[in-house]
C-alpha cells in the first residue's frame, strides 16, 4: 500500500510539472553559470516550480545582451543590476541612488519593506514587475594611484563610467573628472590596462575581474560607500500567474543573508593593505556632496522621490543624529 501511494504521489508530481508554464529566465552574472548569483537562481527555480512555473535558466556574462533579449521578449524574466534595470522600474532602480544606502542593515530593512504586499504598487508597472532584490554590496572607488584620495584630486582624472547610467555620468562630471564611456563587460579591462585612472565597483569585482592588476603596488580601494549595488529580478508581468510577483519578492527577500554572505566573503578576500580610509571630515563632506547630487537627479526625474524619502527614513532610523535627519533634509 505504501509503495502504491509513493508511486501515485510521484505520478501526480510529474503531471503537475508537465502542466507548469514554461518560462525563460535570463540571468546576468559576471561569472556566468559558475557565479554565485546564478547559483542562487537555481534555488529560485525550485520556488518557481512550486508556483507552477517551470523556469529555464540561461546565463549571460554581458549585461546589455541580457537586457536587450528581455526587451525583445526573448526572456520572460531577467536578472540585472539596478542601474541596467532602470527602464523597467524607476522606483526600484533608485535603490542604487548615489550615497543613499550607507550600510548593509539599511539595505536589509529596505528589502524587507519593499517586499511587503503594501509596496506592491511601487514594484509593478503596466508591463514589467520587479519581483525580487538581491544585495551585491557597497560600490567603492578603485584607484591606480592611492594618493588620489580626495574629490579635488579626482579633477581631470579618467574614470570608467557606465555609459548607460545617467547618475554615474552626473557624479563624474560633478567632481570634474573625465568620463571614459564603459560598461559592465569592459570597465575592469580599462582599469587594469591603464586606460583609466579610476573605476568604481563592488568587492566582488576584485578577484574575478582581476582588478588587483590595475591596483598594483601603488593603487588601492577607497573604503567609502558610493552606492549599494543590487541585482533585480524583473518580469514581463503578463507572462506569470496572478500574485506570482509578490510571492517572488518575499521569497527573494528570504535569500538576503545567503547573498550577503557572498559579499562578506568577497570583501574579506581583499588584503587589508589595499584599503584606503578617509578622514571623518572628508566622509561628512562627501555625504553632503552625494546628497546634493541625489536631489538634483530627483528634481530632473532620474531618481524616484518616494524611494529617496523611504531611504532617508531608513538611514535616520539607524542614525538619527545625522544632519539630514535633524534638519529633515531631502
Amino acid at each position: 500500500m505504501r509503495k502504491l501511494l509513493c508511486v501515485t504521489a510521484l505520478a501526480v508530481s510529474q503531471l503537475t510539472f508537465a502542466a507548469a508554464e514554461e518560462r525563460k529566465f535570463c540571468i546576468y552574472d559576471p561569472l556566468g553559470a559558475n557565479g554565485n548569483l546564478y547559483g542562487l537562481m537555481k534555488e529560485y527555480r525550485e520556488f518557481a516550480i512550486q508556483q507552477n512555473v517551470n523556469i529555464h535558466l540561461r546565463a549571460y556574462t554581458d549585461e546589455k545582451i541580457a537586457s536587450d533579449d528581455f526587451k525583445a521578449e526573448q526572456c520572460d524574466a531577467v536578472m540585472l543590476t539596478g542601474a541596467r534595470a532602470r527602464p523597467y522600474g524607476k522606483f526600484a532602480s533608485t535603490i542604487e541612488a548615489i550615497g543613499a544606502v550607507p550600510t548593509t542593515s539599511v539595505m536589509r530593512n529596505l528589502v524587507n519593506t519593499i517586499s511587503q504586499p503594501g509596496a506592491a504598487k511601487y514594484m509593478t508597472g503596466d508591463r514589467y514587475e520587479v519581483a525580487g532584490i538581491i544585495p551585491a554590496g557597497p560600490v567603492y572607488l578603485f584607484l591606480r594611484d592611492r594618493s588620489i584620495d580626495t574629490v579635488e584630486e579626482m579633477s581631470g582624472k579618467r574614470i570608467a563610467t557606465l555609459e548607460y547610467d545617467e547618475p554615474s555620468i552626473k557624479m563624474v562630471s560633478h567632481v570634474g573628472a573625465s568620463i571614459v564611456p564603459s560598461n559592465s563587460a569592459n570597465f575592469s579591462g580599462k582599469f587594469n590596462n591603464g586606460s583609466v585612472d579610476i573605476a568604481y565597483a563592488p568587492a566582488i569585482a576584485y578577484s574575478p575581474l582581476e582588478m588587483y592588476k590595475g591596483i598594483g603596488t601603488k593603487g588601492g580601494i577607497l573604503r567609502y560607500n558610493l552606492a549599494y549595488l543590487d541585482f533585480q529580478v524583473v518580469l514581463h508581468k503578463n507572462r506569470f500567474p496572478e500574485g506570482y510577483g509578490q510571492k517572488s519578492r518575499q521569497y527573494v527577500a528570504g535569500m538576503f543573508d545567503k547573498a550577503d554572505a557572498f559579499v562578506q566573503q568577497d570583501t574579506a578576500g581583499i588584503p587589508e593593505a589595499t584599503w584606503i580610509d578617509l578622514p571623518e571630515a572628508n566622509v561628512e563632506k562627501y555625504n553632503e556632496m552625494l546628497r546634493q547630487v541625489r536631489i538634483t537627479l530627483r528634481d530632473e526625474g532620474v531618481y524616484d522621490a518616494t524611494m529617496l524619502t523611504l531611504l532617508r527614513k531608513l538611514r535616520c532610523r539607524e542614525n538619527p543624529a545625522e544632519a539630514e535627519c535633524v534638519e529633515n533634509l531631502e
